[in-house]
C-alpha cells in the first residue's frame, strides 16, 4: 500500500511532516473517495472499486488519524472539516493531481463540500453522500454519547472492522474522538440551525449530486430539505432502501453505482 508524505500544515496536527496511506486503483480520470468519520474499513468502497476501476483512477486516502496514516491522539477541533479539506488538497499537490472529482461519504461529504465552496478549480464533480448540513444533530445526540464513551459497545463485526483499519489499541479513541467532536458542536453552536458552512452552501458552484439513504438515521428534520432550498439546482437521489452508507449496504449500493455512472 502506498503512502505519501506531507509538509506539516499550518492547520494540521501539528505533525511534520504527515504520512498519508492510500489506496488506488485503475487508470483514467482521477476519482477520490473520502471516508466518514469513522475510516474507510466500517464502511469501505470496494463495491465502487470493482465496478469503476476500469474506467477511473480511484484514490482513497486514510485522513491523518485513521488507518495506517500519521496517528492524531489530541481531540478534533471544531473546525476539523475545513483542516481535513486543506490536507486533502495537500495530498492532490503530493499526487500532481490537478482536478477530481470527489466522492465523500458523511464527514467526507462535508470535507467535499468545503473543498468545493474554496477550492472549485480542483473538482471536477462531486458525489456527496449522507451528507451533514446542520453543526447541531439532536437526533443523534445519543448515539453520539453512548459511544463517545463506550465504543465497546459496538457490534462485534463492527468492532473487527475497525479494529482491522486502526489496530486494535487504536480504533476505540477513533470513534470517541469522532463522537466526542460532534457533541462540541453541537454544545457550541449559536443556534438549532446553525450549519457547518457558514451560510456558504448556497454559492457551491461545482456540480454536485446527493445520495441520501432514505432511512439515515444520521439525518435531522428539514437538513436534506435545507440543502434543497439552499442548492435547487444540484442532483438528489434518495436511495430508498439505503441508511447511513448506501454506498457498502446489501440493498442499496446497487442504485449508488448506476446514479454514479449517470452522473459522471
Amino acid at each position: 500500500m502506498p503512502f505519501v508524505e506531507l509538509p506539516e500544515l499550518p492547520t494540521g496536527p501539528g505533525f511534520a511532516p504527515l504520512s498519508i496511506h492510500y489506496r488506488e486503483y485503475g487508470r483514467g480520470a482521477p476519482l477520490l473517495f473520502l471516508h466518514g468519520g469513522w475510516g474507510y474499513g466500517v464502511f469501505p468502497f470496494d463495491r465502487q472499486v470493482q465496478e469503476f476501476q476500469n474506467e477511473l483512477r480511484l484514490i482513497a486516502p486514510d485522513r491523518s488519524g485513521y488507518g495506517r496514516s500519521t496517528q492524531v491522539t489530541s481531540e478534533l477541533p471544531l473546525d476539523f472539516h475545513r483542516r481535513a479539506a486543506e490536507e486533502t488538497l495537500a495530498f492532490m499537490d503530493a499526487l500532481e493531481i490537478e482536478r477530481a472529482a470527489i466522492w465523500g461519504h458523511s464527514d467526507g461529504a462535508v470535507i467535499a463540500a468545503m473543498i468545493g465552496l474554496n477550492a472549485p478549480s480542483r473538482c471536477r464533480k462531486l458525489v456527496l453522500e449522507a451528507f451533514h448540513y446542520f453543526r447541531r444533530k439532536p437526533g443523534s445526540q445519543s448515539f453520539f454519547q453512548r459511544f463517545s464513551a463506550h465504543p465497546g459497545d459496538l457490534a462485534e463485526e463492527t468492532q473487527r472492522l475497525l479494529a482491522e483499519d486502526h489496530g486494535q489499541a487504536h480504533w476505540g479513541r477513533v470513534v470517541a474522538r469522532n463522537c466526542r467532536a460532534w457533541l462540541r458542536l453541537n454544545d457550541e453552536s449559536a443556534s438549532r440551525y446553525e450549519d457547518l458552512y457558514d451560510g456558504r452552501i448556497g454559492k457551491l458552484a461545482v456540480p454536485a449530486m446527493f445520495l441520501h439513504g432514505r432511512l439515515d438515521p444520521r439525518t435531522e428534520p428539514g437538513e436534506l430539505e435545507r440543502v434543497c432550498t439552499e442548492l435547487p439546482g444540484a442532483t438528489v437521489r434518495i436511495i430508498e432502501n439505503g441508511r447511513h452508507s448506501p454506498h457498502s449496504e446489501d440493498a442499496a449500493y446497487e442504485e449508488c453505482s448506476r446514479w454514479m455512472k449517470k452522473f459522471l
